[in-house]
């Protein structure tokens, strides 16, 4: 381990920031990202299919909004932020009832999932001005839902040019800033019912 080695470690660096290239002697600088693993490792999925199961969607209701990132509330549903978001305000829009296909909602689910989506774009477009938006939903796990056992629906800012060398090669994202920010942002930029 070089001296500049031993600062940065001593120093914390590597939980966030990169290395300067003389500290690998391969040159490249790393951007550390360790949140992630959690992701790979697919820590707070659920079990099994039942809301008994651990399900994070059943679980954020219960917690205070600024720790389980809910950003609004409804009377079915709520919106709360992607903890491994695809861009920074990433939102998902999710029934309080656990189901996991989009025909078991009931009528009020239904509209109060829909609003809650119109007034999270209207959210994002006051707090961060995206460009465009991604908005869908991944029925079951070989449609790519990671939590296939409790319905939600994505909302995912998008800026020209957010798809860049970092995620397609890298395969690393860079937020500008912590979800807690983001949520604070999205709270005071949400439309009045």
């Amino acid at each position: 381990m070089t001296d500049r080695d031993e600062h940065d470690h001593a120093a914390g660096v590597g939980g966030g920031a990169a290395l300067s290239p003389d500290a690998d002697p391969d040159g490249y600088e790393r951007l550390w990202t360790p949140h992630r693993m959690a992701y790979i490792k697919g820590e707070n999925k659920p079990a099994g299919a039942g809301p008994g199961d651990g399900c994070p969607f059943c679980r954020a209701p219960r917690l205070p909004d600024d720790d389980a990132l809910i950003v609004a509330r409804g009377k079915a549903a709520f919106a709360v932020l992607n903890l491994y978001p695809y861009n920074s305000g990433h939102l998902l829009i999710c029934p309080y009832r656990h189901v996991a296909d989009y025909t078991d909602l009931d009528d009020a689910e239904t509209a109060e999932l829909a609003a809650l989506t119109q007034a999270g774009i209207t959210a994002l477009r006051r707090a961060s001005a995206p460009q465009g938006f991604n908005v869908g939903m991944n029925l079951g796990a070989p449609a790519g839902a990671g939590i296939a056992a409790h319905l939600h629906q994505h909302i995912v800012p998008r800026w020209g040019g957010d798809t860049n060398f970092m995620p397609v090669i890298g395969r690393t994202k860079v937020l500008p800033e912590l979800l807690r920010q983001t949520r604070e942002a999205l709270a005071a930029s949400w439309p009045e019912p």
